[in-house]
């Protein structure tokens, strides 16, 4: 979550682990809650009551696909969080596909949930940017206020003030420096950060807060802002039952961060906060307001968030066990039954590529002996992931251009990208490279010539 508060910045992200020591920043499918910030965001107030400025809010589900139902799923969650809680509806622009709702796998045609046996969560949510216009320009667009930049959908954006309170709220997968999205581009840490510095240098905002839920999220921010902190996604169900205006982001903090940890074993998730930690005495209606049903609740730490019973899954997996689930489910020979089949030997097939490839080329540019250790490196606690971000995006390209998209899974790998970059390879040596690891053009779905380019 990054907020900026009177010139500060706190970031909240959440987190969750991968199978990789490289990899532990993750996250998996949970919200997190802000008992202090978010509280003051989450308030109703009266039209004449300007105490605490205009509330905006940024939703945003950079993935599509029904085996990514869950990060649809939550924006729609925090949509109805935020209009309980009294943020007008013209102050929130979502981002979402919009493609799981009708999906032919949609048990429930119209309607998603975002609990097992949770009510829906879609009904009303507006449909400002959808399909191939959530875009990271049009993203970009609508933190800064600038609707002359948008492309296709409604053009709403955050229209705000020196007063107003900016609430973020991001749902997807990610990688070491990259965030997901249902379009190509994706979005890469550099020119995220930059966006976020350039609407702190505008002044239009008293204070913002980013809640980022994605594999590898605490990367994003390591290094390129001097502040900021990392939760999970335990948030919604804190705030769905919390009074806001007495439950500080501090109280939060700790309530997800027990939740979070509690039975997630490998795949769990890692609550982390940066930034100004001061910010944390806030109360979270500042951002979210808070539901007058809950106006009686008295926060008391162990009365909050229930222990999931759960176990996370790593979320990389999503799709695999999508494709799995509906196999095994289909009639024998029926036509479902082979697409399922078509589709989980595709996807495991494009790992295998991935995999054998930036291996490969780590062992062509670096060595035997030396290439693993080299794509494997980790920097120090405060260093950023690349030292030149446009390198990093080039040499994504370049690896594109000759072995096919990275896609979902292969985010995982930009950490070994990013590592060619701070070693000096140049665009030439890494075309050359390469060229000789991937010797045929991918033809399945994930071909660059059918998603783009990532970067």
């Amino acid at each position: 979550m990054v907020r900026y508060l009177a010139g500060a910045v706190v970031v909240l992200v959440l987190i969750s682990i991968s199978v990789f020591v490289e990899s532990r920043h993750d996250i998996v499918g949970d919200v997190l809650k802000l008992p202090s910030e978010v509280s003051s965001f989450f308030r109703p107030v009266a039209d004449d009551d300007d105490s605490v400025g205009t509330r905006w809010a940024v939703l945003i589900a950079g993935s599509n696909g029904y085996w990514n139902y869950r990060h649809q799923a939550d924006i729609c969650h925090a949509y109805q969080l935020l209009r309980r809680g009294g943020v007008r509806e013209e102050n929130i622009v979502v981002f979402m596909y919009d493609d799981i709702a009708y999906d032919e796998e949609n048990p429930r045609p119209g309607v998603i949930i975002n609990s097992p046996h949770g009510s829906d969560v879609y009904n009303g949510v507006p449909k400002d940017y959808t399909g191939e216009d959530v875009t990271v320009d049009n993203f970009f667009a609508a933190i800064l206020g600038n609707k002359s930049a948008t492309t296709g959908g409604s053009g709403k954006v955050v229209d705000s003030g020196p007063n107003d309170h900016i609430f973020i709220y991001y749902s997807d997968h990610g990688g070491p420096g990259v965030l997901g999205m249902p379009t190509n581009p994706y979005m890469y840490a550099g020119d995220l950060v930059d966006v976020l510095k350039k609407k702190h240098a505008s002044g239009t905002y008293k204070s913002l807060v980013f809640y980022l839920e994605a594999c590898e999220s605490g990367s994003i921010f390591e290094g390129l802002l001097p502040e900021g902190d990392l939760y999970s996604v335990a948030w919604m169900e804190d705030s769905d039952i919390h009074n806001l205006r007495t439950e500080t982001l501090r109280q939060q903090y700790q309530q997800v961060k027990k939740r979070t940890s509690n039975d997630n074993s490998g795949w769990g998730s890692h609550v982390m906060q940066y930034g100004d930690l001061k910010l944390s005495t806030e109360e979270l209606f500042m951002y979210m307001g808070t539901n007058p049903a809950n106006d009686n609740f008295t926060f008391v730490e162990d009365n909050s968030l229930r222990l999931s019973s759960s176990k996370a899954v790593n979320q990389r997996d999503a799709d695999l066990l999508h494709f799995w689930d509906k196999y095994r489910k289909a009639p024998e020979g029926s036509s479902r039954k082979i697409k399922a089949q078509k589709q989980f030997s595709e996807a495991m097939s494009h790992r295998m590529h991935l995999d054998n490839s930036i291996q490969l080329i780590g062992k062509l540019l670096f060595g035997i002996e030396s290439g693993s250790e080299v794509l494997k490196t980790v920097r120090l606690v405060g260093e950023p992931l690349v030292d030149d971000w446009l390198c990093l995006k080039t040499l994504v390209r370049t690896f594109e251009t000759h072995c096919g998209s990275l896609s979902q899974y292969g985010m995982k790998h930009m950490r070994s990208i990013a590592n060619i970059c701070n070693a000096g390879i140049s665009k030439e040596q890494m075309s050359e490279a390469s060229a000789q690891a991937c010797v045929t053009f991918p033809s399945n779905p994930w071909s660059s010539v059918s998603k783009g380019f990532t970067a």
